[in-house]
């Protein structure tokens, strides 16, 4: 995912927002592949950024960086769980390949699905919530305007940029300064990621 003039032009009617433009830049991400990027979210799930990073790391090495389904339902289990995978992620993502060998989950193949229609598709598979699939959405399918107010660092970043320092807010407050972010908010997310990190 990029962002083009027509992005920027829009982010920047927020002042908070045009600051954060300046300040970061939130493309660096690789591109994945479907099945791989599901395996980074099941190992996010949950962790610091710190401790999701050296256990994909341990994980990607144990499977040679050939994430596919194949070489997961071939590892062994108490190898995933020496790399640093609970019994729990472990189970999850071997769910996740026999998925992936049953169904197909591509980009072309979800192209004509709606957000809600790929999260409800990808929920099915045991280990895979709406936080997950909406990673999915985001980091795979590109879609531009998802808000996952599900993801911790989304709100913490949201309440820090935009709260008044009294606290939590709710989600509702979110959605609404969400609002003038579309149909863009998948940008406007990677911003509120990249200042939080910078912050921490």
């Amino acid at each position: 995912m990029t962002i083009d003039d027509e992005v920027r032009e829009r982010l920047r009617n927020d002042p908070v927002m045009a600051e954060l433009l300046d300040e970061h830049d939130p493309y660096s991400e690789r591109d994945w592949e479907e099945f791989e990027r599901l395996v980074v979210a099941i190992i996010n799930q949950q962790l610091s950024t710190a401790s999701a990073t050296a256990v994909r790391e341990r994980v990607f090495d144990l499977l040679e960086y050939e994430i596919t389904p194949e070489t997961v339902l071939n590892a062994d289990v108490d190898a995933l769980r020496d790399a640093g995978l609970s019994g729990t992620k472990v189970e999850y993502i071997r769910n996740t390949a026999v998925a992936f060998e049953e169904h197909d989950y591509s980009r072309d193949a979800m192209r004509e699905y709606s957000d809600e229609e790929v999260v409800e598709r990808l929920t099915e598979i045991t280990g895979i919530g709406a936080w997950t699939a909406r990673m999915y959405l985001l980091f795979v399918l590109e879609r531009g305007d998802v808000l996952p107010l599900g993801d911790l660092a989304v709100r913490r970043g949201i309440e820090q940029l935009y709260g008044d320092g009294s606290g939590e807010m709710s989600r509702a407050e979110m959605r609404e300064i969400a609002e003038r972010w579309r149909p863009y908010r998948s940008h406007a997310v990677r911003y509120i990621w990249a200042e939080y990190e910078a912050e921490k």
